[in-house]
């Protein structure tokens, strides 16, 4: 990365955001503190503030030659700092979920809200290269989603970068409301050299398996296989969708006659009109959508003893 000093070993950096989880991450903070007294380590904890807040911090501390950089939150919250750490090869990332829905760390290995035994792995330090999505000049690590899946993560906002109050029970209601409610759109798909055109309900790309807590949408997608995981539903009657829904959970979903599931390193993506598509949950609105990977580009601490989406 261009004007990044080069790094000094064994600096830390930490990014955490103190309302991530509804004020879950902001509880730990003192906890993260006796952790980095207990090990000795050479740290810095800042907090972010703001909506992209967490790049901004990264990238100071890239600035400074930290050669750890670790974010505190929830997806979001990765997601931002994450952002600052593309191509950036000598730099170790590390996660620490502490957010409400917490599908990312699904990708590492670890418990959604680090448990003793997490924070022990989490400082052996095992590292792996993590592949990572491109969509429209915007990284994602998770996934990105365009069709049911967005107008459902729309809904989690108040507005604009404000996320509404709640609990997981909260990503049900806006499911429920959003199966009742949505209207397919025409989308036209190029990839692995074919041309398709279909009414979509759901169109997920991914490096991960998890979103909404609990829902397997790309349950094969491997981290570091240098592609992309695609699961793309068409247009569904009522009953249909509500089907979807309870296969997806366990993966079922892969043998409906209404699923095209399969992995890919580029697509394109063109709806007649802007609609919403988010990327590891954070809201974007566009009608073209260019998706590429960038094949083991993160190098990311993850858990090698626990069911991580990383092949060796």
């Amino acid at each position: 990365m261009k004007g990044v000093k080069k790094t000094n070993k064994n600096q830390w950096g930490f990014v955490l955001n103190p309302i991530a989880g509804n004020g879950y991450a902001g509880d730990i903070l003192e906890k993260v503190k006796q952790i980095i007294r207990d090990r000795n380590l050479n740290a810095e904890v800042v907090l972010s503030e703001r909506k992209y807040h967490a790049t901004e911090i990264a990238r100071e501390f890239l600035n400074k030659g930290y050669d750890h950089i670790v974010a505190i939150g929830g997806d979001g919250t990765i997601n931002e700092t994450a952002q600052a750490l593309v191509n950036v090869p000598d730099v170790k990332f590390g996660a620490v979920s502490a957010g409400t829905g917490n599908d990312f760390i699904q990708i590492l290995g670890f418990s959604d809200h680090f448990t003793e035994n997490d924070w022990r792995i989490f400082f052996e330090e095992n590292t792996i290269k993590m592949d990572v999505g491109v969509c429209n000049g915007h990284y994602f690590f998770n996934g990105l989603g365009i069709g049911f899946d967005a107008e459902v993560a729309a809904q989690n906002y108040a507005g604009e970068g404000v996320v509404k109050k709640g609990g997981k029970n909260k990503y049900l209601w806006h499911i429920v409301r959003t199966l009742l409610m949505y209207n397919e759109k025409t989308m036209l798909t190029t990839s692995n050299g074919s041309i398709t055109e279909t009414k979509c309900f759901i169109n997920t790309v991914s490096n991960g398996r998890r979103f909404a807590a609990k829902y397997f949408l790309t349950p094969k997608a491997i981290a570091n296989d240098g592609l992309l995981d695609v699961c793309s539903i068409k247009e569904l009657r009522l009953f249909q969708r509500f089907g979807i829904f309870l296969q997806v959970p366990t993966g079922a979903h892969l043998e409906n006659p209404h699923v095209n599931y399969y992995a890919t390193d580029k697509i394109h993506i063109v709806f007649p009109s802007k609609m919403p598509y988010h990327l590891d949950g954070e809201i974007f609105y566009d009608s073209t959508f260019d998706v590429t990977i960038l094949p083991s580009n993160v190098n990311i601490i993850y858990n090698p003893y626990g069911n991580h989406y990383f092949m060796k």
